[in-house]
């Protein structure tokens, strides 16, 4: 018969096991995410702004077409919490798409956008950085607490003579958009985006503009949306690693064979 020392001992060990486990994986999360035709990336983190009604022009804001058949209003982006140093990664399950110009009936395009990467070269606003790589790509920002303002930071390249969009990590600065696209290279390898320092939420949305250069805008015939999956400190995969499970179901089955010990 197991002394009560050693019982004690066992149940410490096994507890110890469990709580390190779950805290190795307390930090990383998947999210399900829907960005739609409207989710303008300049607008994350802006809820200081009042978005002016669907075919009115928005003076000192996002650039607008005199009028549209579809009228659509611009969206603040999705976003979520995350802490500096923690690594994001996104799938894009293919579920739906956007059609960005030509009006009801265009083009259904996925976060890769249109076009080579360096086709659109869009301005800042609002403190958040310009964005150059393909057209009406799916785009993240990183942001802290506050409400984006001031001078915004330099744009990063995804064209061919810079970034390009085959690259496998990425750590952009806070307010610097950054091309996500489908969130893989050519050869299916996820791609990592660092989040920096003082960063607690990041933002995912479109690039769009007239021609997509020029000042960032032209939402208001952006037609759909699609789903996209994220992973934060994990790959987003909807089913758990099997050695996961492993161990989670090691450290359960040890802790009821324990109990079962210490009633007998």
């Amino acid at each position: 018969m197991m002394s009560r020392k050693r019982f004690r001992l066992r149940v410490l060990l096994t507890v110890t096991t469990i709580v390190l486990m779950f805290s190795t994986f307390s930090n990383a999360t998947t999210y399900d995410i829907t960005v739609s035709g409207g989710d303008a990336i300049w607008l994350a983190g802006r809820t200081d702004l009042v978005i002016p009604p669907a075919g009115v022009i928005w003076p000192g804001g996002l650039a607008r077409h005199p009028t549209t058949p579809e009228l659509i209003q611009e969206t603040l982006p999705p976003g979520i919490s995350v802490s500096g140093g923690d690594v994001v990664r996104v799938l894009d399950p293919a579920i739906g798409g956007i059609s960005f110009f030509n009006g009801f009936g265009g083009t259904i395009y996925g976060p890769d956008g249109n076009g080579l990467p360096g086709d659109s070269t869009l301005g800042s606003f609002g403190g958040i950085s310009g964005y150059k790589g393909t057209q009406g790509a799916l785009a993240g920002v990183f942001l802290d607490d506050s409400i984006p303002n001031g001078a915004a930071p330099a744009s990063l390249d995804f064209s061919l003579t810079g970034l390009g969009i085959e690259f496998t990590t990425l750590s952009p600065d806070l307010q610097q958009v950054f091309f996500i696209g489908d969130g893989v290279t050519s050869g299916n390898i996820f791609q990592e985006f660092t989040a920096p320092t003082g960063a607690t939420r990041v933002f995912f949305g479109v690039t769009d503009g007239f021609a997509f250069v020029g000042p960032p805008g032209a939402y208001d015939d952006n037609d759909g949306l699609y789903r996209i999956r994220v992973g934060v400190n994990q790959i987003p995969d909807p089913i758990p690693e099997p050695t996961t499970m492993l161990l989670f179901g090691t450290g359960i089955a040890g802790l009821a064979a324990v109990g079962r010990r210490r009633r007998s």
